[in-house]
C-alpha cells in the first residue's frame, strides 16, 4: 500500500502534516484543509487495499461508497466525528473526518490498583450512560462499532464530553467475503476488549456492550483486560475481589455486560440504560456504596418473588443466575455457564494470542496447533500460524533497523523503522523505549535548530533561518510552530530580498556599482527577488568592468601628463648636485593640483 508522505496534498486540498499510525483498517493522518481560510485540522484515513486486481478494486469501490453513506448519517450525532469527505485518488480510498481536539480516555483510566486513582461508582455510572447513548444511536442505524476501547473515546476539550471515533462500520470493506475477524490483525490496544464471538464472525450489537463493560472494570479495578484472570470452567472473567469497591447493583450490571456467552448478555444499549436509570440517586454520588453480599442476595431473591409488583426492580432485565454469579464471584464461587459448541478451541486461541503478544512465539504456535480440526476456528488458526511467523520476522527486522538507526544517531529513521513494527505487544513495548529515546533526541535537536533560526532571524538573515528550520525532523512535537515560523520567515525573507534589490537599484543609479553588487549578493536564494538579483548581478558586474576600464584610461592620461611635468623640471648639468638631491625627495601629490585633466 502506497502511503502519503508528510507534506503531500490529497485531492488538491488536504495536506498531510502528521502520521497517527496504522490500524486494522488503514493508515491514519492529521491533515490541514489548505482550501479553507482558517486551515482547520482534519483526520485523513487511507483504507487498506490488499489487491490490485481490477475486479477487486471495483468491488471495493462499490462497498466503500455504500459504507461511507452510513458514516455520513452517523456524523449527525454530536458525539461522533462528522464525515467531511470521501474520495478515491490513484486507486486509493480516503476518508476525511472532523478532528476532535482532546485526549483519549486511556489518559484518565487508572493503570494500577491505586485507590487514589480508581473511579468512583458515580463516575462509572455517568461514563456508562454517556457511551451507551452513543451506542444506542449507532446500533439503531445498523452499525456495530467493533473496536470500542479507551483509545477510541476522546474527551473533547470544548465541552468535556466523550466522542466515539474510529468506526469499524467499514470493516467488511477490508475483510472481503469472510466476515470473521482475522486474529493476527487485531490491534494490540484492542486485545481484551473484543468479545469471543467477534473472532468467529458472530459480531452482535452487544459485542460493543461487552467492550464497554471491560472499560468500566478497568476504571474500577485499575487492571487492564489482559491482566484479569478467566475462570477455567465457566470462561467468565474474574474481576471483582475484596479490594474492588463497588456496589452489588453495579457489579451485577457490569458482569452481565461482559458475559462470555453473548446470549446471556444485555441485548441492547437501551436495556442497559433502563437498568442503570433504576439505580438509586445516592449510588451516583462520588461516595461509593460498600458491598454487602448477604443483603444483596436476600434482596435479589425477594425481587424475583415479587415479579408481579407494579414497581420495577432495580435489577430489571438482569437474569437471576448471572446476578448471583457476579455476587459471589469475589468469593471464588461460580455459577454454571453452558459453553457454546461454536467456541470450541477459542480458549486455545485466546491463550495463544496472549502468549504471542507477550513474546513467546513457540508457545503460541503450539497452542494453535493443538486446536482440533473439528473446531470452527481450526482453519483460521492454521492460517494465523503462518501470519504470526511472518509478522514476527518483520517485527524483529524492523526492531533491528530501529536500534541500528538509533545507535547511528539517525533519530527520524529510528522512529520510522519502529512505526513499521507490526502490532505485537512484545516488540512494540521494546520499540517504545527506542522511540522514546529518539523523540527525546529530536526534541533537543529541534530546540537547538529553533534557537539558531531565531538568532538568524533577529539579524535579518531569514534565508539562513529557513535553512535551520528545514533541518528540523518531521517527528518533532512542535510541528505547528515550525510550520508557522517557516511561513513567517519566508514572507520576511521575500520582503528583505525586495529591500536589498531596491538598495542595489539606488546605488547603481549613482554609478556606485561596487556597492550595488554588495547588496545584490545579500539577496537570499529561493526568495522572490533572487532571479532578478542574479540578472542584475551580471549586468552590474559588466558595468563595473566598463567603468573600471574607463577609470584606468583616465588614470593613464593623468600619469602621462604627470610624467611630462616631471621631465620639464629635471635640472641642467650645471645645476649643483645638492639641488638634484633636493628634487629626489619630491612627493607626486605636491604637483597633482597643477594638472588639469
Amino acid at each position: 500500500m502506497t502511503l502519503p508522505t508528510i507534506g503531500k496534498v490529497l485531492k488538491a486540498r488536504y495536506q498531510i502534516v502528521q502520521s497517527l499510525g496504522a490500524g486494522v483498517f488503514g493508515q491514519t493522518y492529521i491533515a490541514v484543509d489548505v482550501d479553507h481560510p482558517r486551515n482547520p485540522k482534519c483526520v485523513v484515513k487511507q483504507l487498506k487495499v490488499s489487491s490490485s486486481l481490477p475486479s477487486y478494486i471495483e468491488t471495493l469501490r462499490l462497498r466503500f461508497l455504500t459504507e461511507t453513506e452510513t458514516l455520513i448519517q452517523l456524523g449527525h450525532h454530536s458525539q461522533i466525528p462528522e464525515l467531511i469527505a470521501c474520495f478515491e485518488e490513484d486507486e486509493r480510498f480516503y476518508l476525511v473526518q472532523e478532528f476532535i481536539e482532546g485526549h483519549s480516555l486511556s489518559a484518565e483510566l487508572p493503570v494500577q490498583r491505586d485507590l487514589n486513582y480508581l473511579w468512583s461508582e458515580g463516575e462509572v455510572i455517568s461514563f456508562l450512560e454517556d457511551v451507551l447513548n452513543i451506542l444506542e444511536f449507532i446500533h439503531a442505524r445498523g452499525v456495530i462499532h467493533c473496536d470500542l476501547k479507551p483509545e477510541n473515546l476522546i474527551r473533547r476539550i470544548s465541552d468535556n464530553k466523550l466522542v466515539l471515533i474510529d468506526f469499524g462500520s467499514i470493516q467488511p470493506i477490508d475483510f472481503g467475503i469472510d466476515a470473521e475477524l482475522p486474529i493476527y490483525r487485531i490491534p494490540v490496544t484492542s486485545l481484551g476488549y473484543i468479545p469471543p464471538e467477534q473472532f468467529i464472525g458472530q459480531t452482535k450489537p452487544n459485542s460493543d456492550i461487552y467492550a464497554l463493560g471491560m472499560i468500566a472494570i478497568q476504571a474500577l479495578t485499575g487492571l487492564t483486560p489482559l491482566q484479569l484472570k478467566i475462570d477455567p470452567e465457566s470462561n467468565e472473567i474474574i474481576w471483582r475481589s475484596k479490594e474492588t469497591v463497588v456496589s452489588d447493583y453495579l457489579a451485577a450490571i457490569i458482569s452481565q455486560m461482559i458475559c462470555y456467552d453473548h446470549n446471556q448478555r444485555f441485548q441492547s444499549a437501551p436495556e442497559v440504560l433502563q437498568v442503570l436509570q433504576q439505580i438509586p440517586a445516592e449510588a451516583r454520588k462520588p461516595t461509593v456504596i460498600q458491598p454487602n453480599y448477604s443483603a444483596f442476595y436476600e434482596d435479589l431473591i425477594e425481587n424475583e418473588r415479587e415479579s408481579s409488583s407494579s414497581k420495577p426492580s432495580i435489577l430489571t432485565g438482569i437474569k437471576f443466575g448471572l446476578a448471583a454469579n457476579s455476587l459471589v464471584m469475589g468469593l471464588g464461587v461460580y455459577s454454571l455457564v453452558q459453553n457454546s459448541p461454536g467456541y470450541v478451541g477459542k480458549e486455545a486461541v485466546y491463550k495463544a494470542t496472549e502468549e504471542f503478544q507477550s513474546g513467546d512465539l513457540d508457545r503460541a504456535v503450539a497452542l494453535m496447533r493443538s486446536i482440533p480440526n473439528s473446531s470452527k476456528v481450526y482453519s483460521e488458526a492454521q492460517n494465523t500460524i503462518d501470519e504470526w511467523e511472518n509478522e514476527w520476522k518483520i517485527a524483529a527486522k524492523q526492531y533491528q533497523a530501529a536500534e541500528t538507526a538509533l545507535n547511528q544517531k539517525k533519530w527520524s529513521e529510528a522512529i520510522q523503522a519502529a512505526n513499521l513494527i507490526p502490532d505485537i505487544l512484545y516488540w512494540q513495548s521494546k520499540s517504545d523505549k527506542l522511540v522514546e529515546q529518539a523523540k527525546a533526541k529530536i526534541e533537543t535537536q529541534t530546540q537547538n535548530l529553533l534557537n539558531k533560526a531565531y538568532k538568524q532571524a533577529e539579524s535579518k538573515n531569514f534565508g539562513t533561518a529557513l535553512e535551520y528550520l528545514s533541518q528540523i525532523p518531521a517527528e518533532n512535537s512542535t510541528g505547528s510552530l515550525v510550520q508557522q515560523k517557516l511561513a513567517e520567515y519566508k514572507q520576511k525573507r521575500d520582503i528583505r530580498s525586495v529591500h536589498l534589490l531596491q538598495q542595489a537599484y539606488n546605488q547603481a543609479e549613482k554609478k556606485r556599482f561596487d556597492i550595488a553588487l554588495k547588496f545584490l549578493r545579500q539577496v537570499p536564494k529561493n526568495s522572490s527577488a533572487y532571479p532578478t538579483a542574479q540578472v542584475k548581478l551580471m549586468e552590474y558586474e559588466e558595468k563595473q568592468g566598463s567603468q573600471t576600464t574607463k577609470d584606468n584610461s583616465v588614470s593613464s592620461k593623468v600619469s602621462s601628463k604627470f610624467s611630462s611635468k616631471i621631465e620639464s623640471l629635471q635640472p641642467e648639468e650645471s645645476v649643483p648636485q645638492k639641488s638634484t638631491t633636493q628634487f629626489n625627495h619630491f612627493q607626486p601629490g605636491d604637483f597633482l593640483q597643477e594638472i588639469n585633466i
